[in-house]
């Protein structure tokens, strides 16, 4: 065969090229990238609980006390996903995701029949179940789709996890939008909405997420700064919608054009990833036109210079003997030795008392604006407000300490740490009810509720590395119950319950059995806010001893490992086709796969 022929066969006919380059869309990195913002823009319904939390309330006769212990199972399902993490060590993502839509979706459907009475009036410990189970599914999305996408984008993990955990903190107002578009006013109805749609997303992209192979372009950084344009201008809608809302009555009409328009916008990034896909898939062509070149010159000159010597095998030590014997920062830790380091216990403490104060006030907005004599129109913009600047603070912090952190080896505990600090000034707003100090608050506590996360789980993957972080994400993020219940049943239900009683008492007005006790006023919440202030403060103290043990760790080049691990699958790539293997393929972990 002669050169000109080899050259020719490749390419192939124009029909057989559009469907390699659709293929290679649908299988591509980008794509999966695209269907995990899909996946995480509909999976944070655990953070529109304040909307619908007075239908329960009403529908089956709680107390603040019991709302709030149903409210803390619900941080303690959206929170504590070890059994994710796990599963997600054994088994592709598309399993871990395929659970998850089913939790989701069972959970909330039981929550729904219970509140429209469609089945008997459940125990407080049965709805307790039910809403863990459905606020659960979110660990599952969250370690399918973001795991998966920071281990095939290990170099711009602050950007990844900026960006899709922003797309969970937009969820809420997402939602919201496309309930309205569904549904009208009927918060029951969002129930059930919050429980079948997350579930169809992740349905529709499961084989699309999963584990590939790190390999690092030129402008990767470039892309992702793309994406969150976008999401920016679908952040600036929903604004914008959301004040105008506000402001008028919409009809049904209005409703399901502004619910469009999201769509849209969700959709939008499609046309990036088939631009970056196309790219990859042209320069794989002229490689694979080149080797092919090679191959049939070597075809005429075989040698043996590609033999490979037989796989060393090392000798694993058990995890149990080597718990108190860590690697150095940065490289690959066990979970137990993870667990049972200094750094982990100070993440933990620090989530515990931070992350737990701003649970807390984002739990009870609906609660402390109408004690504080807020119209309902306005507890509805709070709760669009806080998932806004949610979102707003997670790309901020994402994308901020990872520029920071490049050019100026900025510290991620130390940026953590500003971002608690800024968090007090919303709690005490709440304390001392300023006038419209409400809505300010809101701001305030959906950014740094927001911000602390891409923080954390970007600290947890460089202090203790990549390998068991699906396990380690869902450990650290597991702390921020544990605060939830302390500071949101213990501290602000129960004296919210001893206020709304001394107020009974001094009326002279007997409750009547199973009637909902409300309190009004700034004491509703000034003596709890007042004590998660200080909370928050002894959170900022342990962080920044975080900041002083890890100062040297952060002026290194954290990210030099996985800068020769992609040169190393560039060199592969454009090397292995004129270079056949000799030996076996390597094993690799169930379910992953590679694009090329």
């Amino acid at each position: 065969m002669s050169i000109a022929q080899s050259s020719v066969s490749p390419t192939g006919c124009g029909g057989r090229r559009m469907v390699n380059l659709t293929l290679n869309v649908f299988t591509g990195r980008w794509f999966m990238m695209f269907a995990s913002c899909l996946i995480m823009s509909v999976a944070g319904a655990t953070y529109m609980f304040a909307l619908y939390s007075g239908d329960i309330k009403h529908s089956l006769g709680y107390d603040q006390s019991t709302l709030n212990l149903l409210s803390t199972f619900k941080d303690l399902g959206g929170n504590v996903g070890i059994i994710s993490g796990l599963i997600n060590e054994i088994s592709p993502p598309w399993v871990v995701l395929l659970l998850g839509a089913v939790m989701n979706f069972s959970g909330y459907f039981m929550i729904w029949l219970a509140v429209t009475r469609k089945i008997a009036k459940p125990p407080v410990w049965q709805m307790c179940l039910y809403i863990c189970i459905g606020a659960n599914s979110q660990t599952f999305a969250n370690t399918g789709a973001l795991v998966t996408c920071v281990q095939n984008f290990p170099q711009s993990r602050g950007v990844v996890l900026g960006l899709l955990k922003g797309f969970v903190g937009l969820s809420g107002a997402i939602i919201t939008q496309l309930y309205h578009g569904f549904y009208g006013y009927d918060t029951k109805s969002l129930i059930l909405f919050i429980g079948w749609l997350p579930a169809a997303v992740s349905i529709v992209f499961l084989r699309i997420v999963r584990v590939m192979k790190v390999v690092r372009q030129t402008n990767e950084l470039k892309t992702f700064y793309q994406l969150l344009y976008l999401s920016l201008g679908l952040a600036g809608f929903l604004m914008v919608v959301i004040i105008t809302q506000n402001k008028l009555q919409f009809s049904e009409f209005a409703y399901a054009a502004t619910a469009t328009v999201v769509v849209i916008l969700l959709f939008a990034p499609v046309g990036i990833v088939v631009r970056e896909e196309f790219k990859i898939w042209r320069r794989k062509e002229e490689v694979v036109n080149l080797n092919h070149i090679a191959v049939n010159i070597t075809a005429e000159n075989p040698t043996n210079d590609y033999a490979t010597a037989p796989p060393q095998v090392e000798k694993e030590v058990s995890c149990w003997k080597t718990v108190f014997d860590p690697p150095e920062r940065g490289e690959d830790f066990t979970i137990l030795q993870a667990v049972f380091s200094v750094d982990m216990l100070i993440l933990f403490t620090t989530t515990t008392f931070g992350v737990g104060g701003t649970l807390t006030a984002i739990d009870n907005l609906g609660q402390i604006g109408r004690s504080l004599g807020y119209p309902n129109t306005s507890i509805t913009t709070f709760v669009s407000l806080v998932s806004i600047w949610n979102y707003m603070g997670r790309v901020a912090s994402g994308f901020l300490s990872e520029m920071l952190l490049a050019k100026y080896k900025f510290p991620r505990p130390l940026m953590l740490t500003i971002v608690l600090c800024v968090s007090c000034i919303g709690h005490l707003l709440i304390a001392f009810g300023v006038p419209n100090g409400l809505y300010v608050s809101s701001v305030i506590m959906g950014f740094c509720f927001g911000a602390q996360w891409p923080l954390i789980f970007a600290i947890i993957s460089e202090l203790f590395g990549l390998k068991y972080y699906s396990t380690l994400y869902n450990l650290g993020g597991g702390a921020s119950p544990l605060g939830a219940y302390i500071l949101n049943v213990v501290v602000a239900g129960q004296l919210y319950d001893k206020e709304a009683q001394k107020q009974l008492t001094a009326s002279g007005v007997t409750r009547k059995s199973h009637e909902e006790i409300t309190c009004t006023g700034v004491d509703c919440y000034k003596m709890s806010f007042l004590i998660i202030t200080g909370a928050t403060l002894f959170a900022c103290f342990i962080s920044f001893i975080l900041v002083i043990r890890t100062r040297k760790f952060y002026r290194s080049d954290i990210y030099k490992k996985f800068r020769e691990v992609a040169e190393a699958a560039h060199t592969e790539m454009v090397v292995s086709p004129s270079k056949p293997p000799s030996g076996p393929p390597p094993e690799r972990k169930g379910g992953e796969e590679d694009n090329g």
